[in-house]
């Protein structure tokens, strides 16, 4: 029974959670009484055996041992705005319990709350991940996490945020909220910003996780665009590290272990999102990354296709880091000259002149050109700005290389 339980825990309870705070309106007293309703289950279903629909249960269960809390603390004058189920119908009349984790995840993602407010509650609430997992991820402390969870939660309540999801007229703005803080939580752990560790694979799974259910939910055009972006970029994880550890370049990668799998699924969702008409960011990126995914070898790129893509992209969401990322396509399919006028630009405009990725662009294409003097300042100035291990490590082996 136990691990019947466990099981139906893992399967069930963010479901049955998302259910409880509609009907509870409250957070707290929600995860309160979905522990009672589990605690509740390992005590009668070994004699009364398992109902035949154990997720009503648990949520009857917990609804109503969340009543009797109250009434035993006396708090009856919370009692009515607590308790928005104490007239609701049958479990089988309610409303859909996917709805309810649809509520859910708009609440989170409410734009009433700061970035960081929504990752920590969105992975928190929906993913179940604990202070100490979500702060190991971000290199923070569990207290920090938790106090920022617990400030995310009293907002909620104290500033009346509806747990609904968005009228249809307000949903592209709310949707892109909720598309913006999944992402944030799937490039954490793809492309890791600080630490040791070039990659952090749970959150990047529990994004793409977040994707399948948000699209099952409501299978927009947007979704399944940043779906299919995540699974694509995922499709490439056996072969982005090294056997010591570190990062491998895209054209510098083992094809053969690629997740064919995880490709073609995001070449599918792509395909839908652009028959649908979908061209927003998201859609755009995917076709870039499906067209990486469709090149057997780095040789064999589409680099003309990209740069196009990148240029409805940049009339999409102008931004200098795109930019660079164009710079690098048209050094890849107009020569490494082409490529370094459009970086140095770029760099002389002052928004990326922080940021090691572009010294890295600019003194990729001056080793291409055999301008091995400037080549190395570049990656000097590289190796200045980077903050994470495994990035340095790879730009110290291109000295290295340079210097032999």
């Amino acid at each position: 029974m136990n691990q019947q339980l466990d099981a139906l825990y893992r399967t069930e309870s963010r479901r049955v959670l998302a259910t409880l705070i509609r009907l509870l309106g409250d957070f707290e007293l929600a995860e309160e009484a979905l522990h009672e309703a589990f605690r509740a289950a390992l005590e009668q279903w070994p004699t009364q055996g398992v109902p035949a629909n154990p997720r009503a249960w648990l949520v009857s269960a917990g609804r109503f041992k969340a009543i009797d809390g109250l009434r035993r603390t006396a708090r009856f004058e919370s009692l009515a705005e607590h308790d928005q189920a104490s007239n609701a119908p049958p479990m089988d009349e309610l409303e859909s319990v996917e709805d309810d984790r649809l509520r859910l995840i708009f609440t989170c993602c409410h734009p009433a709350l700061g970035d960081d407010a929504q990752v920590a509650l969105t992975l928190r609430e929906i993913c179940d991940l604990s202070s100490e997992d979500i702060a190991k991820a971000f290199l923070s402390t569990p207290s920090t996490i938790a106090q920022r969870i617990v400030r995310a939660k009293a907002k909620i309540r104290d500033a009346g945020i509806p747990y609904e999801v968005p009228a249809r007229s307000e949903l592209p703005q709310r949707l892109a909220a909720v598309l913006r803080v999944i992402y944030l939580v799937f490039n954490e752990g793809y492309f890791a910003s600080s630490g040791e560790s070039v990659v952090r694979s749970q959150l990047s799974e529990e994004a793409i996780r977040l994707g399948r259910l948000l699209l099952e939910l409501l299978p927009e055009p947007p979704v399944k665009g940043l779906l299919a972006l995540m699974l694509l970029h995922e499709s490439r994880r056996p072969a982005r590290i090294s056997v010591d550890g570190l990062a491998v370049l895209l054209e510098e990668q083992d094809r053969s272990l690629w997740s064919q799998a995880h490709i073609a699924e995001g070449q599918a969702l792509i395909l839908q999102a652009l028959q649908q008409g979908g061209y927003d960011s998201y859609n755009v990126q995917a076709a870039i990354a499906a067209v990486h995914a469709e090149a057997g070898t780095a040789a064999a790129t589409d680099w003309l296709q990209i740069v196009g893509l990148y240029d409805v992209l940049l009339r999409l969401q102008p931004s200098p880091v795109i930019e660079l990322n164009r710079a690098v396509a048209v050094s890849m399919c107009h020569g490494p000259a082409a490529g370094l006028e459009l970086i140095e630009g770029l760099l002389e405009r002052g928004e990326l002149a922080s940021y090691h990725l572009a010294q890295m662009a600019k003194a990729d294409c001056l080793r291409r050109l055999n301008d091995r003097v400037a080549a190395r300042e570049a990656y000097d100035r590289a190796l200045q700005l980077a903050g994470q291990s495994p990035d340095r490590v790879m730009i110290e082996r291109r000295l290295s290389e340079l210097q032999d």
